[in-house]
């Protein structure tokens, strides 16, 4: 059902034939990478955390992780990821295939610059299975961002 509403959430766009659906799972930025034919970086991997009480996502290279540091500079405070069992409650999608599109009202965007240095992207679209290609433009477009912020270091 996640994956049918992402889908048709990018068919406003127009990018419903970018989306791609696999026999195996692309829950993990490995197995997104090899199930897409692409580099593990290339996969736009989507974070869920909580921030005054608030869902957010912020959707960042596949070869990067959260640098406390920088993420608590950017939203003073440490970060806290959802729990496992809440996420797809707060966000709309499940663990492995949170994306910002078609998510729940009320749940802030963010789009980490470790993307910045790929002109095409690939998250996931709602469901373990599945991604989307984009270039960095389509993912402004279509993710209704709040802006870029810099809070990742290279794994």
């Amino acid at each position: 059902m996640s994956f049918e509403i992402a889908k048709e959430y990018l068919k406003k766009y127009g990018l419903e034939n970018n989306v791609m659906e696999f026999p195996v799972s692309s829950a993990t930025v490995e197995e997104a990478a090899k199930a897409v034919g692409c580099k593990e970086e290339e996969i736009a991997k989507t974070l869920s955390f909580i921030v005054e009480y608030k869902p957010i996502l912020i959707v960042v290279a596949g070869d990067c992780k959260i640098d406390n540091g920088k993420y608590k500079a950017e939203f003073h405070k440490k970060a806290k990821m959802i729990p496992f069992s809440e996420v797809e409650n707060l966000i709309g999608h499940s663990v492995g295939g949170v994306c910002p599109f078609g998510i729940k009202e009320g749940v802030t965007v963010y789009l980490d610059d470790s993307l910045k240095r790929f002109d095409t992207i690939y998250p996931a679209c709602g469901s373990s299975n599945s991604a989307v290609k984009l270039t960095i433009e389509e993912l402004e477009k279509t993710s209704n961002y709040e802006k870029w912020i810099d809070v990742c270091k290279e794994i």
